[in-house]
């Protein structure tokens, strides 16, 4: 990947604009070679969610660190500044070159808002930096629809994806934004279109329904195609097929409320066969998949299932076959310390 010496992506430029063809859009984040990166690049990477299984916590905890050793940092790249939600920094960048709210650079070739939406960086004393970054970089004219295509997949992963955050990674190693809600509230209301094919599919893995509530209220219910459904070269999902995932993932795992909160706001759910979880007769049978009903619920820090499957006499040392590992481990890679502590 090169760059300009400003770090800005040189020809052909990798734009987050849905309008930008396939290749334009395509990137890995996860095939950077962090090792030849300049310290502003190798903070901005290490700060946000890069969607593959090397995404957790310790990486964050570097980025900080980083940018505690040289603050200077978001001074170099406006993206950075980004990254760190530094609205003071990209202000003074921006006084410089204005276009530079829209311009792709950095380790990622994303836009400035688009490392903002990802990052995991925030100060616990200033957690509202973020908020205020965002603004400015929507006042000063960037894309709330901007995203990128993961390694060229269909579907975009696009700012509101990033705020929203977790996935098939857990999350544990692919949290939320701090201030998620709040951030996809902003986006939302500068036009993001509220049918994000990712970002609900990354949701759907727990009961949690505050992202559909929150897109419900912004019409995703209603809303028609959006920019990165009708731009050329696109091979996004029909509706009909997001919601059906949505409903049969709903009704596999007992998430009964989702599937009310689905048919309040006009989604077909008619016909599905809810099933409720159960504690097994043998709570220390394995699967099919090799594991324990208690490791997957250490994986997902499920904390009352976990109770409940140790009190039906479930074995905590019982190891999975296919890693020949316990629940505890299980919890520990998926970064649940609550439950790391309940299986202790």
């Amino acid at each position: 990947m090169s760059t300009r010496a400003d770090g800005a992506m040189g020809a052909p430029a990798r734009s987050g604009s849905p309008s930008a063809s396939n290749d334009e859009l395509t990137v890995n984040p996860c095939a950077v070679d962090e090792a030849s990166l300049a310290p502003a690049d190798l903070f901005s990477s290490l700060a946000c969610l890069r969607y593959g299984a090397s995404d957790e916590p310790p990486r964050w905890r570097e980025a900080a660190a980083l940018l505690a050793q040289d603050p200077g940092i978001v001074e170099r790249s406006v993206w950075a500044a980004a990254a760190a939600g530094d609205a003071r920094a990209i202000a003074a960048h921006l006084s410089v070159d204005p276009a530079l709210a829209t311009t792709a650079g950095g380790p990622f070739g994303w836009h400035p808002l688009t490392y903002l939406c990802y990052s995991r960086v925030v100060p616990d004393d200033s957690p509202d930096r973020p908020l205020a970054a965002a603004e400015l970089l929507l006042d000063s004219g960037a894309d709330p629809n901007t995203g990128f295509l993961h390694s060229g997949l269909p579907t975009p992963f696009t700012a509101l994806t990033g705020v929203f955050g977790e996935g098939e990674e857990g999350a544990g190693r692919q949290p939320r934004h701090p201030r998620s809600m709040e951030l996809a509230t902003l986006l939302l209301d500068r036009g993001a279109h509220p049918a994000d094919q990712q970002a609900l599919y990354n949701r759907m893995f727990r009961p949690d329904d505050s992202h559909l509530e929150l897109l419900f209220a912004h019409g995703l219910a209603e809303a028609g195609p959006g920019p990165w459904d009708t731009r050329a070269g696109a091979d996004t999902e029909s509706r009909a097929q997001v919601w059906r995932r949505q409903v049969d993932w709903a009704a596999q795992h007992g998430f009964t409320e989702r599937l009310a909160l689905l048919a309040e706001n006009g989604i077909d759910t008619a016909g599905v066969t809810v099933i409720l979880p159960v504690i097994p007769d043998d709570p220390s049978a394995r699967g099919a998949d090799g594991a324990t009903p208690l490791h997957h619920a250490a994986w997902t820090g499920d904390l009352d299932l976990i109770r409940a499957l140790l009190d039906a006499g479930a074995d905590r040392t019982v190891v999975d076959l296919q890693y020949g590992t316990t629940p505890r481990e299980w919890a520990e890679h998926a970064y649940q310390p609550e439950a790391v502590r309940l299986l202790s």
